[in-house]
């Protein structure tokens, strides 16, 4: 509950950001000498990636909790054994055991997105970030029957 109201309170400050900043790009295409309206388009084109880079991340988010909701209502959710630190941190060796079972899991069923959204888990645990984002899409295109790359 505590990443979601983070991450709404980050898409509101990136939303105020991007009115202010197309507001500011708009007083200088109005400006109307070449060079403001030069500026002034280099500064709507910031807004403009903002927002379909919010909207991609948000759709990902949307879709991934989605595929969670349904996993745990088969009761296919993994479960968490991974031992912890005193601090409650993941201890790495842990997470590479489990991360090795994910693996093998999916690799025995390629094409089933229940095993790519415990192996996205999986890299997660692992802090392995960039991974873990490419296999919950490949869940994600699994899931919503669209092809997936290799």
């Amino acid at each position: 509950m505590r990443a979601k109201i983070l991450y709404f309170i980050t898409a509101a400050v990136l939303v105020v950001y991007f009115v202010l900043v197309g507001s500011r790009g708009l007083m200088l295409l109005r400006h109307g000498t070449w060079l403001t309206v030069t500026f002034g388009v280099a500064v709507l084109i910031l807004p403009v990636i903002g927002v379909w880079f919010l909207w991609k991340n948000t759709r990902f988010v949307t879709r991934a909790n989605q595929l969670g909701a349904e996993l745990e209502a088969e009761g296919g959710l993994p479960v968490d054994e991974l031992e912890r630190d005193k601090y409650g941190r993941i201890l790495r060796d842990s997470a590479d055991e489990v991360f090795a079972r994910r693996k093998a899991e999916t690799e025995d069923a390629p094409g089933d997105w229940r095993s790519w959204f415990r192996l996205a888990v999986a890299y997660h645990d692992a802090r392995d970030t960039p991974r873990a984002r490419k296999a919950m899409q490949r869940a994600i295109s699994l899931h919503d029957g669209k092809p997936v790359q290799a």
